[in-house]
């Protein structure tokens, strides 16, 4: 009983002399860190205004107020480091020799922070861009130190890594002010091709948003198995894109009928030959 009181007089003993010497370096590092990361969300937000102040590209912004946030943490972790008598040279000396680890460890994250740089000086796209990256098309959202943000038409967030975007092939709908429309109606072989040319020209010159110039191609593209496939392609804005395109789809079907044209389902015919029985008389 005695030695078990002895030993527990020895580990309250220990247990106050850490208390008392790391005590308040601790309190202090939990101190720094919430009040570093505090500052850390306030800077990043104060550079973000000062740079729409300033007129820089939206694109850039939160790559380089993201830049200010992390690098105020990097500095309030050093200061915690020197609440517990760490020498901050050391570190840095330790971290040069480390560093050929470290970049194996992030491999990663240090390429998705290359691929987002590359991204930012190119420049294939910007916020607000409709595009097709890494197998996911949305619109851009933003584009971060290490990943960028879509939005699906159907509002879905989507957060793709830097480094699959830039080493893939990248198309953006938003780039170029005009876009073409490919539409392909089919006429059957029995109508009458050059009244079918003329009514979806008229639908085409009836339309005020599509371009004169370029000017829209109407012409026959293809003799199919079961129809004639006509080409429509008219030129609009890029804003106007969508919505031409499923008027055109409606009142293309409704005019070509309305003057006699039939666009025929896939058909085949089938042909029966009679055979007389094997030993018939």
């Amino acid at each position: 009983m005695d030695d078990y009181q002895k030993y527990l007089n020895e580990g309250m003993g220990t247990a106050v002399e850490l208390v008392t010497n790391w005590g308040v370096q601790v309190v202090g590092a939990i101190a720094v860190l919430i009040v570093g990361r505090w500052i850390a969300g306030r800077l990043r937000k104060g550079a973000d205004r000062g740079l729409a102040r300033g007129g820089v590209d939206e694109t850039l912004r939160p790559f380089l107020s993201g830049v200010v946030y992390y690098l105020t943490l990097v500095v309030t972790f050093v200061s915690v480091l020197g609440l517990f008598g760490v020498e901050t040279t050391s570190l840095i000396a330790v971290l040069g020799g480390a560093s050929v680890g470290i970049s194996l460890a992030w491999q990663g994250t240090l390429s998705n922070f290359a691929a987002g740089v590359m991204l930012l000086i190119f420049r294939p796209f910007r916020p607000g861009h409709y595009v097709e990256v890494a197998g996911t098309a949305g619109s851009v959202k933003e584009i971060g130190m290490f990943s960028t943000i879509l939005a699906t038409p159907d509002n879905v967030q989507i957060t793709v890594p830097n480094s699959s975007i830039f080493g893939t092939v990248i198309k953006n709908y938003s780039a170029n002010p005009t876009r073409r429309n490919d539409i392909v109606m089919g006429v059957s072989y029995d109508d009458d091709i050059g009244l079918a040319l003329k009514t979806i020209q008229e639908v085409i010159d009836g339309d005020s948003r599509v371009l004169k110039d370029p000017a829209p191609v109407i012409a026959v593209g293809e003799l199919a198995d079961s129809s004639v496939n006509i080409v429509v392609r008219p030129w609009c804005n890029a804003d106007d894109y969508w919505g031409l395109r499923f008027d055109l789809l409606r009142t293309l079907k409704e005019r070509l009928e309305a003057a006699g044209c039939s666009i025929p389902y896939p058909q085949s015919d089938v042909h029966f030959y009679p055979q007389e029985a094997a030993g018939g008389s």
